[in-house]
């Protein structure tokens, strides 16, 4: 198998990008990088940035962390899996997913508190989903619905997600599109607790404000 750095540069990184992602040669150290990027507020219109745009804009957010992390799993010899989780009345949220001998853990960008990394103790995908149900909240209704199966992007060309000059809308639809499953019933989603006002204040701390606009 070829260098990490080499198999980087051969995905459509630069040097110096593919020297970047070599470096986090674990997910832990993965996830410790994309804690350190800016989120993406995109402030001049929606992005689905490729992984070298990412890099270079500095700023990412759920969808470009989850392909930044992808790359660095596949350069280091991991399958590069996202897992599109569906929210009822909010945004989609997509993580990468990896294992640890059985288990299953998550990488996963967020300006928010709960929706972050999960440790790889949790036996099945759907234990994985569901430890982001309760959290998952959109004016104090908990609104996670269904999760996808493992998305590989082995089998898409490296040119449409990792060095692509154009955004990745294309793939974020197929992902989007991809077969997901339900986490609770109608009966369930029914009987559902709101999120009290405690719990929904947890939801105002973010860890990169939205920049206040210029007078």
């Amino acid at each position: 198998m070829k260098s990490p750095v080499a198999f980087g540069m051969k995905l459509g990184l630069s040097r110096k990008h593919a020297q970047l992602l070599a470096r986090l040669d674990t997910p832990r150290k993965i996830q410790d990088y994309l804690h350190t990027v800016p989120i993406n507020h995109e402030l001049t219109g929606e992005t689905c940035r490729a992984v070298a745009g990412a890099l270079h804009a500095k700023k990412i957010h759920c969808i470009e962390g989850a392909f930044i992390a992808a790359c660095a799993l596949w350069m280091q010899g991991k399958p590069p899996l996202l897992m599109d989780m569906q929210a009822a009345g909010d945004d989609d949220h997509v993580i990468t997913v990896f294992r640890q001998g059985r288990y299953w853990g998550a990488i996963s960008k967020s300006n928010h508190l709960c929706l972050r990394w999960r440790d790889p103790v949790y036996r099945t995908l759907r234990e994985l989903a569901m430890s982001y149900f309760h959290e998952y909240e959109t004016k104090g209704r908990k609104s996670l619905r269904t999760y996808s199966k493992p998305f590989d992007l082995r089998r898409r060309k490296p040119s449409e997600w990792v060095a692509a000059m154009d955004s990745c809308w294309d793939l974020a639809w197929d992902l989007d599109q991809s077969r997901h499953y339900r986490l609770v019933t109608p009966r369930q989603i029914r009987i559902l607790r709101k999120r009290d006002s405690f719990e929904r204040s947890l939801g105002d701390f973010v860890q990169y404000p939205r920049p206040r606009a210029k007078k």
